[in-house]
């Protein structure tokens, strides 16, 4: 684990309700996102991540423009994605445009590449589903000699191949830092330790701990590619307020409708709430609480997988704006300076 660890926070852009109860547009969430990152820098929290995805529920679908938008609006806390789908896109553009994402941002730039646990993104670009793995495992090895910024030769089956071809504009640093997503198949840690990129978990249900196989199996495969240590992260939903039972039921009508609205979808049972309250319990996944029952679930996940950043998910269905507000303040305000002064660290 890094000496200080990385506390972060990300969002899809889930569409929300006003204090109303009137939804809002995808352009209103757009600029209430922008405000969110900025009150997020204010308060001293390390990342800001969005996430990629193309259905009307979650109004980002190009992460780095809203991105764009965030760095001219902040000076310290580090952007980036989470995640990109790289199935879908082209590794030089991606590079290219989270390298400019670097530039402006005064070096604030990182990427978070995965498959994408939503798959709208295949048909719109005119993908195959069936190619769901061949794309992210070729366009992963594209997108890792890209990383060395230096020309690329590479040929390939589902995009043309480069010779000898430099990609711009460089990063001022020379290296744009990269994470693998991973959502909880061990083919994804290998391949994340075999490209020697930090590894992202997902993990949004169970018990946490239960993913210490997984990086215990990164450790592994890191030494066996004769790979350096790297980070690991890990990014779980999560709601803070002043109090457990606030917490809880604030998020609970919100989070069991998403739920509900993606298990229809996927052929998932609904989420009952005799299942929700075990999952913000000690053992669960959900970091829902007041700030000292959030920071003891962070520390105790942290220590036990040797985490050196975690990101929590803030945005959760159709939990108002005001709402998510008081929720990163205080995250950033108390949750974070109790987690370091658990861990007998300084900000």
């Amino acid at each position: 684990m890094a000496q200080t660890l990385e506390l972060g926070l990300d969002t899809f852009g889930d569409v929300t309700f006003d204090a109303d109860g009137r939804l809002l547009s995808q352009p209103e969430v757009l600029r209430n996102v922008v405000e969110e990152a900025v009150l997020a820098d204010q308060v001293g929290l390390n990342f800001f991540g969005v996430g990629e995805h193309h259905r009307e529920d979650f109004a980002i679908s190009a992460p780095e423009v809203v991105l764009a938008a965030i760095a001219g609006q902040t000076s310290q806390i580090h952007l980036g994605s989470a995640v990109t789908v790289l199935s879908s896109d082209d590794p030089v553009r991606v590079f290219q445009r989270f390298s400019t994402l670097d530039a402006v941002s005064n070096g604030r730039a990182e990427v978070i590449l995965g498959r994408g646990s939503f798959t709208e993104s295949f048909p719109l670009f005119g993908l195959d589903l069936s190619d769901y793995e061949r794309l992210f495992e070729e366009k992963t090895e594209l997108f890792t000699e890209i990383l060395k910024e230096q020309p690329v030769t590479w040929s390939g089956s589902t995009r043309a191949a480069l010779e000898n071809q430099s990609v711009f504009p460089p990063t001022a640093s020379g290296s744009l830092r990269t994470w693998v997503g991973v959502g909880g198949s061990p083919q994804s840690v290998v391949r994340a330790a075999h490209y020697g990129l930090p590894m992202m978990l997902a993990i949004i249900g169970g018990n946490p701990l239960a993913f210490a196989q997984f990086t215990d199996l990164y450790h592994r495969a890191l030494e066996q590619f004769g790979k350096p240590t790297q980070p690991i992260g890990a990014h779980s939903p999560g709601y803070v307020a002043a109090t457990d039972a606030e917490a809880r039921d604030e998020l609970w009508p919100h989070y069991s409708v998403m739920q509900a609205r993606i298990g229809r979808e996927r052929g998932w049972g609904p989420m009952t709430r005799e299942r929700y309250e075990e999952e913000a319990g000690p053992q669960g996944a959900l970091m829902v609480g007041s700030p000292e029952t959030v920071a003891k679930k962070i520390v105790t996940v942290v220590q036990g997988l040797g985490l050196s950043r975690f990101d929590m998910k803030y945005s959760n269905g159709t939990m108002p704006h005001a709402k998510l507000m008081n929720a990163i303040e205080l995250y950033g305000t108390q949750v974070a300076p109790l987690v370091r002064e658990m861990l007998g660290e300084s900000k």
